[in-house]
């Protein structure tokens, strides 16, 4: 037992040379392993007299703990040494700029809707809203397109089960209104509509907005002022020149498309005309006591228009790097 001191000064010497924890426990094992030196010595104390055993298992006590405090001591050194190595290594530069996220923003559309809007409101207009599945009352009947009538061949569209129809323009918001609204009706009515076409400057999903004024003594020269100013003001050209070219629509009657002067000649950028007397009579208003007129525009055409694109299909291909453009 003479040896203890000089078997715990070899552990400890061994202890604070290792440099990882693998060899730390390897070094563990040695002394305090099943066959470890120390553990060697607790065996043998069995084969001292009584009287020397209690010393003896004292002092082997005392070198087993002093080992064991210096292996737990170097193993919280190897510890943080290797957690700071490891955040040394995984280490965030604060001084650089954040990515930050990006901002969104409206579609060209969008905005395009959301100044028409703006521009009409300001003329006493309120904004209507109805449902893009439409009955066929409302999308052709109600409207003076009864069934087998020519003008739906013009609107070939996609129907869905019991003959309900994606609603093909948004002239049902306007008979919806008129069916649950007393004149006078001063409503202007955007959203999408469906129609079977796909080119450069049509789609078959595409957006319009519709206008309708119903009261009493409403005239075709109360057309004519609202719409033109409305183009003069969305176009910002007081001089811009608007006609107003006879046609025809089943809805209105007189009819006329409306076309702006550009550099390229007359540009035609909507319809419109005077309610016919059995669109109101189908809403439940008198003719012989109302009158109003209705026009409808391309919103897709005005934001065309407005920034320059002439291509239509641009607009719903999600090229970020094209709708960022506009804003």
């Amino acid at each position: 037992m003479n040896n203890v001191d000089a078997i715990l000064q070899a552990g400890l010497a061994a202890v604070a040379a290792v440099t990882d924890l693998i060899e730390l426990e390897q070094v563990k094992a040695r002394y305090l392993g099943k066959s470890g030196e120390l553990t060697e010595l607790l065996k043998q104390l069995g084969k001292l007299a009584p009287e020397e055993r209690k010393a003896a298992g004292a002092t082997i006590n005392q070198a087993k703990q002093a080992f064991e405090a210096a292996h737990n001591d170097k193993r919280d050194q190897l510890n943080a040494a290797k957690l700071e190595a490891q955040l040394a290594a995984e280490a965030l530069d604060v001084t650089l700029p954040g990515r930050g996220s990006v901002g969104g923003g409206l579609h060209p559309v969008a905005l395009t809707l959301e100044r028409i809007s703006g521009l009409f409101r300001t003329m006493g207009f309120e904004v209507a809203d109805g449902p893009e599945i439409e009955t066929d009352f409302y999308n052709f009947q109600a409207l003076n397109v009864p069934e087998n009538h020519p003008a739906r061949a013009m609107q070939d569209t996609f129907y869905v089960e019991n003959g309900d129809v994606l609603r093909t323009h948004t002239s049902p918001i306007q008979a919806r209104f008129m069916m649950n609204n007393e004149p006078p009706i001063k409503i202007v009515a955007p959203g999408r509509v469906y129609r079977v076409d796909s080119d450069a400057t049509h789609s078959p999903m595409f957006h319009q907005m519709e206008g309708l004024w119903v009261e009493e003594g409403v005239s075709f020269a109360d057309l004519k002022a609202v719409v033109t100013d409305f183009l003069r003001r969305f176009f910002e050209r007081d001089d811009l020149q608007v006609r107003f070219r006879p046609s025809f629509f089943p809805f209105t009657e007189p009819s006329a498309e409306i076309d702006v002067l550009g550099e390229r000649g007359w540009l035609e950028v909507g319809g419109c005309g005077m309610v016919h007397p059995n669109v109101l009579r189908n809403v439940n208003i008198d003719p012989e006591k109302y009158t109003g007129f209705a026009f409808g525009i391309g919103l897709d055409r005005f934001a065309m228009l407005r920034y320059g694109v002439n291509d239509l299909r641009l607009f719903f291909e999600n090229d970020l790097n094209f709708l960022k453009q506009f804003n």
